[in-house]
């Protein structure tokens, strides 16, 4: 594949991160901004809770987005046409307590002081609770191999990096005032100012009338806590903006050409797009995208914490699993929770097989062509994963962990695989020692304790005889195809009734495993070894 190549499929390539960059061609037709400088993508966190996945979604697709921006141009990671920006909002207000941090008291006592100034709870050595949480987004970002600058609004505003565009915003805050204030209901408006203060004596952010004196000067008034008039600068550290006006200014002093974003900050978006418009920029090109839920249903919340984190995602399955399942349709919503973790696994291998086999824009459509590109690696010119197979499906590996029961371990686990993999040494497969691993810990906390063999009824019980007759003689060579055909057979035969092939699968699945779900059982007699399945029949036979 040459990079022509790839340019022209990419332009007419109908995968999501291809359709929102063809947007950001047709705002920059040369792939350069007029001034030259790399194009600008952004995302932003609000250190007000703990980062989840779904802080870490929005750095994935955005990074897709931008991944597939230089293959539009024709251009690598390494040339700097792009860059990504991680903008953390440590500025911001504790408005209030979340849920899942310690030091309850201490952060009750801290309310309304920006992020950035009030002590870290956690007690981990760090100056603040943003810069804890800016450090554990930091940290798993890098854990991905994701390539962005991080940028915190403290540094911004108290280093006066922010300053010429604080100055725009007070000159043109009459404007924003007009946009605004028609938004808010009348008793929000008394209070509603783009500027919001930091009090110089409680060192909280104010939610009051602001005056501008002097806009060059960056001056402004405004009546204290206390019932103070105070006139102070709004620069350096002494103000920050209301948030649909900070995120305009944003988007005005760093020049962002795209940032997504979630449904519920649809209307924020339309009223920061109108500000920034004022200020004399351009609101970014953008996804709006919808948000994760939870089992039940409802919306990831950082202060409730009832989200998946990124830690109990990686101890049930695999990193590429979980971009894997973040790829597809970020228009619709998706439930996030340990349930989802083995199909995932499964469905990223059954993906990655296929790309070598794919003709070039089938390849553009497969979410693992994407993630390969993620951190840079994978270009035009190599090859996409050819012959990248895993020889046993999760869904089977966690079958046999099922079975094991207590007595699994690595070590045990490999054991058995040797009956099923070539070269059966966890140094010669490392992706599949990380998923022997991972499904231990996922039979241990979620299979283990639903497991229920049940009896089998009488037409099932002759069925198992008849397996284990077939069992009995089968050659020693009996591939797991050989035996799969022969279960088959088992089951269409009249004798024993049943009303179709699931129904005697069901009945293998809950008599030999446990489990209303199974994995193909040729598959599995053959991983777990003909003599011990026959033990597994006649247990199930002894029940009958």
């Amino acid at each position: 594949m040459s990079m022509t190549d790839l340019i022209e499929a990419a332009r007419v390539s109908k995968a999501w991160p291809f359709q929102e960059a063809q947007r950001l061609l047709k705002r920059y037709p040369d792939g350069v901004k007029p001034d030259g400088s790399p194009v600008l993508f952004e995302t932003g966190y609000g250190p007000s809770g703990l980062p989840h996945i779904g802080t870490f979604q929005e750095v994935l697709r955005t990074t897709l987005v931008r991944r597939a921006f230089e293959a539009l141009i024709g251009a690598k990671p390494e040339d700097g046409k792009t860059r990504l920006v991680a903008f953390s909002d440590d500025m911001d207000g504790l408005r209030k307590v979340p849920d899942n941090v310690p030091n309850q008291a201490l952060l009750e006592a801290n309310l309304h002081l920006p992020l950035s100034r009030v002590p870290d709870p956690f007690e981990k050595g760090h100056e603040s609770f943003a810069a804890h949480n800016n450090a554990m987004l930091r940290d798993f970002l890098d854990r991905f191999g994701f390539q962005y600058e991080f940028i915190a609004a403290n540094d911004m505003y108290n280093s006066g990096r922010f300053d010429d565009a604080l100055r725009q915003v007070l000159r043109k805050n009459q404007a924003i005032l007009d946009i605004m204030l028609p938004t808010l209901r009348e008793e929000r408006r008394k209070t509603y100012s783009p500027v919001l203060p930091i009090s110089p004596g409680t060192g909280r952010v104010l939610q009051v009338p602001v005056e501008v004196v002097d806009a060059e000067a960056g001056t402004i008034r405004f009546t204290d806590e206390d019932g103070t008039v105070v006139e102070q600068s709004a620069l350096g550290g002494m103000s920050k903006l209301q948030w649909k006006v900070d995120w305009a200014m944003r988007w005005y002093a760093l020049g962002v050409d795209y940032e997504m974003y979630g449904k519920d900050l649809t209307d924020s978006g339309v009223q920061s797009g109108k500000i920034v418009q004022a200020l004399g920029g351009r609101k970014p090109e953008g996804l709006i995208y919808e948000m994760f839920l939870d089992q039940n249903g409802e919306k990831i919340s950082k202060s409730k914490g009832n989200g998946l984190s990124i830690e109990e995602w990686l101890q049930y399955g695999s990193e590429e699993s979980l971009g894997f399942y973040i790829f597809p349709n970020p228009k619709s919503a998706k439930q996030l929770h340990v349930g989802v973790i083995p199909r995932a696994v499964d469905d990223y291998w059954q993906f990655r097989e296929r790309l070598a086999e794919q003709d070039l824009d089938k390849q553009l459509g497969n979410p693992v062509w994407h993630l390969l590109r993620v951190n840079g690696g994978y270009q035009a010119e190599e090859a996409p994963g050819a012959g990248d197979t895993l020889p046993v499906t999760y869904g089977l590996l966690l079958n046999l962990v099922g079975v094991l029961g207590a007595e699994a371990d690595r070590a045990s686990v490999w054991s058995y695989l040797a009956n099923y993999v070539d070269d059966a040494d966890p140094a010669k497969h490392p992706e599949l020692d990380v998923l022997v691993t991972t499904a231990l810990a996922y039979n241990r906390d979620f299979v283990a304790p639903t497991l229920n063999k049940r009896a089998p009824a009488a037409n099932e019980a002759a069925a198992l005889k008849a397996l284990d007759d077939y069992l009995a003689t089968a050659p020693a060579d009996a591939s797991a195809e050989d035996i799969q055909t022969e279960v088959y057979e088992i089951g269409k035969r009249e004798e024993f009734a049943f009303g179709n092939l699931r129904d005697w699968f069901k009945a293998l699945y809950a008599t030999l495993l446990g489990s209303e779900q199974g994995p193909r059982m040729g598959s599995f007699i053959a991983l777990y070894g003909v003599e011990n399945s026959r033990k597994l029949i006649a247990e199930a036979l002894a029940k009958a």
